[in-house]
């Protein structure tokens, strides 16, 4: 029997990039949100379609590392389906995603994080449709 692909249950990411210092330009912006759905797509097997990738803007001075104000820092969130990604996987995407993060905004006296959160499939989904719901679909036949 041939298998079809993997459900779309796998294929969605959601990215929140938060950057503090000064307000990057829109070329910088859309950098980052082509970069990491390109990351996304080809060191986590996402599809590219549904990956949805925000920024958000904090003044110099609103972050703090160890206490104390910094000029500039980054970090980035992803939420993605739990189980659908290898340790190995996970550890190439948070290296690259980091290096994106450097390259675009330079040094940071704050650490640059990279976090991704897995979530199960029964608690989250886009379309009002849970991931849980599209695999039961899919693996009934049906549209995902």
């Amino acid at each position: 029997m041939i298998r079809s692909p993997p459900p779309q249950e796998s294929a969605m990411p959601l990215i929140q990039i938060t950057l503090a210092g000064p307000a990057p330009s829109p070329a910088i912006i859309n950098s980052l949100q082509r970069e990491t759905t390109r990351l996304m797509r080809d060191v986590l097997h996402k599809e590219a379609a549904l990956t949805v990738v925000g920024i958000s803007h904090l003044p110099a001075g609103a972050v703090t590392a160890g206490g104390e104000p910094v000029a500039a820092a980054a970090w980035l969130q992803g939420l993605i389906t739990a189980g659908t990604n290898s340790a190995a996987e996970k550890a190439a995407f948070i290296a690259a995603a980091e290096a994106m993060l450097a390259a675009a905004l330079g040094a940071s006296a704050a650490p640059t994080y990279v976090a991704l959160q897995e979530l199960p499939a029964t608690d989250w989904g886009y379309d009002g449709r849970t991931q849980a719901a599209r695999r039961q679909e899919h693996l009934a036949g049906g549209a995902a």
